[in-house]
Protein backbone atom coordinates (compact mmCIF):
# COMPACT_ATOMS: atom_id res chain seq x y z
CA UNK A 1 0.00 0.00 0.00
CA UNK A 2 1.36 3.66 -0.57
CA UNK A 3 2.14 5.77 2.45
CA UNK A 4 -0.67 7.72 3.34
CA UNK A 5 0.76 11.15 2.98
CA UNK A 6 0.62 10.34 -1.07
CA UNK A 7 -2.57 9.36 -1.16
CA UNK A 8 -4.97 11.62 -3.64
CA UNK A 9 -8.58 11.76 -4.12
CA UNK A 10 -10.25 12.62 -7.91
CA UNK A 11 -12.58 15.48 -7.47
CA UNK A 12 -15.58 14.85 -9.65
CA UNK A 13 -18.02 17.72 -10.79
CA UNK A 14 -21.84 17.35 -9.66
CA UNK A 15 -22.28 16.21 -13.53
CA UNK A 16 -19.57 13.57 -13.57
CA UNK A 17 -16.57 15.52 -14.88
CA UNK A 18 -13.27 15.40 -13.29
CA UNK A 19 -12.44 18.51 -11.46
CA UNK A 20 -9.34 17.95 -9.67
CA UNK A 21 -7.00 16.30 -7.75
CA UNK A 22 -7.02 16.91 -3.60
CA UNK A 23 -4.93 15.69 -0.57
CA UNK A 24 -6.77 12.82 1.62
CA UNK A 25 -6.65 15.37 4.13
CA UNK A 26 -9.19 18.22 1.78
CA UNK A 27 -10.99 15.26 0.66
CA UNK A 28 -12.34 14.23 4.64
CA UNK A 29 -13.11 18.07 5.37
CA UNK A 30 -15.24 18.16 2.13
CA UNK A 31 -16.87 14.77 3.22
CA UNK A 32 -17.28 15.87 6.65
CA UNK A 33 -18.64 19.39 5.72
CA UNK A 34 -21.60 17.56 3.98
CA UNK A 35 -20.36 19.08 0.40
CA UNK A 36 -19.31 15.34 -1.65
CA UNK A 37 -20.82 12.08 -1.85
CA UNK A 38 -17.76 9.62 -1.78
CA UNK A 39 -18.01 6.92 -4.89
CA UNK A 40 -14.58 5.12 -4.08
CA UNK A 41 -12.35 4.41 -1.24
CA UNK A 42 -8.95 4.08 -0.36
CA UNK A 43 -7.91 0.64 1.37
CA UNK A 44 -6.37 3.28 3.94
CA UNK A 45 -7.98 4.59 6.97
CA UNK A 46 -7.48 7.89 9.05
CA UNK A 47 -8.06 7.56 12.77
CA UNK A 48 -9.13 9.79 15.53
CA UNK A 49 -9.62 9.00 19.40
CA UNK A 50 -12.88 7.76 18.69
CA UNK A 51 -13.43 6.55 14.90
CA UNK A 52 -11.47 5.44 12.04
CA UNK A 53 -12.47 7.37 8.29
CA UNK A 54 -12.02 5.22 5.22
CA UNK A 55 -9.89 7.64 2.45
CA UNK A 56 -12.20 8.64 -0.18
CA UNK A 57 -10.33 7.90 -3.63
CA UNK A 58 -13.29 9.73 -5.64
CA UNK A 59 -15.66 12.17 -4.46
CA UNK A 60 -18.54 14.02 -6.47
CA UNK A 61 -19.59 17.39 -5.54
CA UNK A 62 -23.28 17.25 -4.37
CA UNK A 63 -23.94 20.91 -6.05
CA UNK A 64 -22.76 21.69 -9.89
CA UNK A 65 -19.56 24.43 -10.01
CA UNK A 66 -19.34 25.94 -12.49
CA UNK A 67 -15.88 25.64 -14.90
CA UNK A 68 -13.39 28.70 -14.83
CA UNK A 69 -13.87 30.74 -17.74
CA UNK A 70 -10.67 31.34 -19.82
CA UNK A 71 -8.54 34.10 -18.09
CA UNK A 72 -9.96 33.08 -14.70
CA UNK A 73 -7.37 31.37 -13.35
CA UNK A 74 -7.30 31.92 -9.60
CA UNK A 75 -3.44 33.13 -8.61
CA UNK A 76 -2.19 30.78 -5.91
CA UNK A 77 1.11 28.56 -5.45
CA UNK A 78 0.18 25.56 -6.80
CA UNK A 79 -1.38 27.30 -10.02
CA UNK A 80 1.98 28.68 -10.51
CA UNK A 81 3.83 25.38 -9.86
CA UNK A 82 1.20 23.58 -12.26
CA UNK A 83 1.36 26.57 -15.27
CA UNK A 84 5.29 26.30 -14.59
CA UNK A 85 5.07 22.80 -15.39
CA UNK A 86 6.81 22.37 -11.87
CA UNK A 87 10.47 23.62 -13.37
CA UNK A 88 12.71 26.32 -11.68
CA UNK A 89 12.32 29.35 -13.80
CA UNK A 90 16.09 29.92 -13.37
CA UNK A 91 18.08 26.58 -13.65
CA UNK A 92 15.22 24.49 -15.87
CA UNK A 93 15.03 21.37 -13.83
CA UNK A 94 11.93 19.62 -12.53
CA UNK A 95 11.01 19.44 -8.78
CA UNK A 96 8.24 18.06 -6.24
CA UNK A 97 6.15 21.02 -5.12
CA UNK A 98 7.50 20.66 -1.56
CA UNK A 99 11.25 21.40 -2.92
CA UNK A 100 9.71 24.65 -5.11
CA UNK A 101 9.20 28.41 -3.76
CA UNK A 102 7.62 31.06 -5.28
CA UNK A 103 10.06 34.12 -6.53
CA UNK A 104 9.02 37.68 -7.14
CA UNK A 105 10.99 38.40 -10.57
CA UNK A 106 11.33 42.22 -9.64
CA UNK A 107 12.21 41.95 -5.66
CA UNK A 108 8.76 43.08 -3.19
CA UNK A 109 11.51 45.25 -1.89
CA UNK A 110 11.88 46.73 -5.13
CA UNK A 111 7.68 46.82 -5.20
CA UNK A 112 7.57 44.05 -7.34
CA UNK A 113 3.99 43.01 -7.14
CA UNK A 114 2.66 39.21 -6.21
CA UNK A 115 0.86 38.58 -9.22
CA UNK A 116 1.13 36.25 -12.54
CA UNK A 117 3.42 38.39 -14.36
CA UNK A 118 5.92 38.77 -11.80
CA UNK A 119 6.12 35.51 -9.76
CA UNK A 120 7.80 32.18 -11.03
CA UNK A 121 8.87 28.89 -9.91
CA UNK A 122 11.77 28.43 -8.38
CA UNK A 123 14.25 25.65 -6.74
CA UNK A 124 15.20 26.63 -3.34
CA UNK A 125 18.96 26.86 -4.38
CA UNK A 126 18.32 29.21 -6.92
CA UNK A 127 16.11 31.34 -5.12
CA UNK A 128 18.72 31.59 -2.75
CA UNK A 129 21.52 32.51 -5.26
CA UNK A 130 19.23 35.04 -7.16
CA UNK A 131 18.69 36.85 -3.59
CA UNK A 132 16.85 40.35 -3.45
CA UNK A 133 18.01 41.23 -7.14
CA UNK A 134 16.00 40.72 -10.57
CA UNK A 135 16.91 38.01 -13.38
CA UNK A 136 19.30 40.66 -14.82
CA UNK A 137 21.51 41.70 -11.68
CA UNK A 138 22.15 37.97 -10.52
CA UNK A 139 22.81 36.60 -14.03
CA UNK A 140 20.38 34.33 -14.05
CA UNK A 141 17.75 34.47 -16.84
CA UNK A 142 14.50 33.33 -16.89
CA UNK A 143 13.26 30.74 -19.21
CA UNK A 144 9.96 31.51 -19.97
CA UNK A 145 8.65 35.04 -19.52
CA UNK A 146 5.65 34.44 -16.91
CA UNK A 147 2.08 35.55 -17.80
CA UNK A 148 -1.32 34.99 -16.56
CA UNK A 149 -2.37 31.47 -18.14
CA UNK A 150 -6.13 31.72 -19.99
CA UNK A 151 -5.93 27.95 -18.09
CA UNK A 152 -4.36 25.33 -17.22
CA UNK A 153 -4.15 21.65 -17.76
CA UNK A 154 -4.14 20.70 -13.83
CA UNK A 155 -5.56 17.30 -14.14
CA UNK A 156 -3.06 16.20 -17.36
CA UNK A 157 -0.43 17.50 -15.00
CA UNK A 158 -1.45 15.55 -12.19
CA UNK A 159 -2.68 12.63 -13.28
CA UNK A 160 -0.40 9.98 -15.51
CA UNK A 161 -1.98 7.67 -17.81
CA UNK A 162 0.88 5.12 -16.63
CA UNK A 163 0.03 5.87 -12.64
CA UNK A 164 -4.20 6.36 -12.35
CA UNK A 165 -5.16 4.20 -9.60
CA UNK A 166 -7.81 1.58 -10.89
CA UNK A 167 -10.54 3.08 -8.94
CA UNK A 168 -10.18 6.38 -11.13
CA UNK A 169 -9.92 5.11 -14.45
CA UNK A 170 -13.98 4.93 -14.95
CA UNK A 171 -14.42 8.70 -14.18
CA UNK A 172 -11.44 9.91 -16.80
CA UNK A 173 -11.52 9.77 -20.19
CA UNK A 174 -8.20 8.40 -21.09
CA UNK A 175 -6.64 7.24 -24.66
CA UNK A 176 -6.87 3.61 -25.42
CA UNK A 177 -3.37 2.70 -27.10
Amino acid sequence: MKHMSSLRSLLLNSSYEPMRVVSWQKALVLWFQGKVEVLEYHSAFARSVHRRFQLPSVLRLKSYVRPRTAGAVRFCRENVYIRDNYTCQYCGNRFPAKALTLDHVVPASQNGPKDWKNIVSACRDCNQRKANRTPNKANMPLLTEPGAPGWLPTLQLEISEDHVPPDWAPYLRLSTG
